[in-house]
């Protein structure tokens, strides 16, 4: 009885320090920090090497009005494969409070895949497979935002892995939503001046081109022709 007391207590010591490592490292399903931020928030996704992120898709309105981008983590291989070969991957999750985003946490979240706009005719590809959005690496919220404007203003974003982005910020409408990935943004302009309130991404693209080579990873223009979201 006492060498199986002891062997209990043994494997309670070996067991029990890796179940609190992974309770402490898998974020779990939330409740609701702010029922006014929870809805069904699309994202699209692109990768730098072999890091995924997702940019949340923004609109001028609750619960949807931050420019969001998180690196996330995903146990499915072929999702980077799909994403490294796709113009587009869009992503539909399960309803979640995008204030736990807001906040910096880190959550885990099922989601549908789509090749292309998950609203617009996109292909599903993978249905209800989780990720872990499990950093932020940019918060910008669309709240008391300039005028639309020709003078266009850019955000600076250093990837963890090297390489950067540069995020638009968005103007009130019309305007647009616009991410490039590039090598160094560090000598980047990061205020550029255009010819119309809302230019082909071509156009930006071009008035960015000392920054080395860049490349357009989102561009959105639909969403943001009216302030009526």
């Amino acid at each position: 009885m006492v060498r199986f007391a002891i062997l209990n207590v043994l494997v309670l010591l070996f067991v029990l320090p890796t179940s609190v490592l992974t309770k402490e490292h898998k974020p779990t399903h939330l409740e609701p920090l702010d029922h006014g931020y929870v809805g069904i928030h699309g994202m699209v996704l692109f990768n730098h090497g072999r890091n995924l992120y997702a940019s949340h898709m923004p609109l001028y309105r609750k619960p949807h009005n931050a420019q969001i981008i998180y690196q996330i983590e995903t146990q499915h291989d072929s999702l980077l494969k799909l994403v490294k070969n796709t113009d587009m991957v869009t992503v539909k999750p399960e309803l979640f409070d995008l204030q736990r985003l807001i906040n910096g946490e880190a959550i885990s979240v099922n989601v549908d895949v789509y090749n292309g706009h998950f609203e617009r005719e996109g292909s599903l590809q993978f249905k209800d497979i989780e990720i872990i959005l499990s950093k932020q690496v940019y918060l910008r919220m669309l709240e008391d935002i300039s005028p639309a404007s020709v003078e266009k203003k850019y955000d600076a974003v250093a990837l963890d892995n090297g390489g950067s982005l540069l995020v638009y910020q968005i103007q009130s409408a019309p305007s647009f939503d616009h991410i490039l990935m590039l090598a160094d943004a560090s000598s980047c302009p990061k205020t550029i001046n255009t010819k119309t309130l809302v230019p082909e991404d071509k156009d930006l693209n071009a008035l960015l081109d000392v920054c080395g080579s860049l490349k357009s990873v989102y561009f959105e223009t639909q969403d943001f022709k009216k302030r009526s979201h």
